[in-house]
């Protein structure tokens, strides 16, 4: 991972901004605020798929909201569940196209796995739960920590996390939820896959095409790798918890400070 320091966003250089093929970006607290989509970061999204830059979303959310993502939103396609799988929808077949990390075997074998940590982790936690759109979700386990249930102290957040990783579990902590997996799937490691398959990046050489914005520590691994990262402002609550920083940080929060990622790379390319 490379080591850096925060820096405005103003300080992502005309250069650089000018060879931005595509944007890789967290939904939760960065393409919304306050739980909802914003006007701004969806009309964002369609003006850079409008001018030639793929947008895709690499999200914590579930298969079933990955599904609908690929086939209406204007994007190229999406990561989902942390890396669990990639969908994106080819037009001229009429169906959306699935990848998983793991073979229809193996995620049958990790998901009583997890349904038996889930169990320990409602008997230990009486006050957690899982998130509401779990049923949706084909590779993971997400307990809600402070979205549709009354904040968990950091020290019920610890506790889960410390249950997790005794079963041997992957385990991350987003904005408002915490994602626990069993596997060597990441975020990153399929969004670099996606990249290969479909984008036709290799990202080992050209990791500088490819821009990506999150906001909390559940994004640590793609703040990492991609020299280009952008956090939105609300990342900032995080920065005691994140293990690598993102180059960049918006002005504003949430979708705004999406907007603002998207205005800097398409007036990069107007510039004389």
């Amino acid at each position: 991972m490379i080591d850096r320091k925060l820096q405005p966003l103003a300080a992502f250089s005309l250069a650089a901004r000018r060879g931005v093929c595509a944007v890789l970006t967290d939904i939760d607290d960065t393409l919304t605020m306050h739980g909802r989509l914003t006007a701004s970061a969806y009309a964002a999204m369609e003006r850079l798929d409008k001018a030639g830059i793929a947008v895709v979303p690499v999200t914590g959310r579930p298969g079933g909201w990955c599904d609908l993502i690929a086939r209406h939103w204007p994007v190229k396609g999406v990561v989902g569940e942390n890396g669990a799988f990639y969908f994106s929808y080819d037009a001229e077949a009429r169906r959306v196209v699935r990848r998983y990390w793991f073979a229809a075997e193996q995620r049958t074998i990790d998901r009583k796995r997890l349904d038996v940590l889930r169990d320990l982790i409602l008997r230990e936690m009486p006050r957690a739960a899982v998130t509401s759109d779990q049923p949706y979700r084909e590779c993971d386990l997400a307990i809600d920590w402070c979205e549709d249930v009354a904040p968990l102290s950091e020290a019920e957040v610890e506790k889960i996390v410390a249950l997790a990783k005794a079963a041997g579990a992957t385990v991350r902590l987003a904005s408002i939820h915490i994602n626990i997996w069993f596997g060597d799937f990441s975020k990153l490691a399929m969004a670099r896959r996606f990249a290969a398959d479909i984008l036709g990046i290799d990202t080992t050489t050209a990791a500088e095409k490819l821009v990506f914005v999150g906001d909390s520590p559940n994004d640590v691994s793609m703040f990492g790798y991609f020299p280009h990262s952008v956090g939105v402002a609300n990342v900032l609550k995080f920065r005691h918890r994140l293990e690598a920083a993102p180059t960049y940080v918006t002005p504003s929060e949430g979708g705004d400070g999406f907007a603002e990622l998207a205005h800097a790379i398409l007036a990069a390319r107007c510039a004389t």
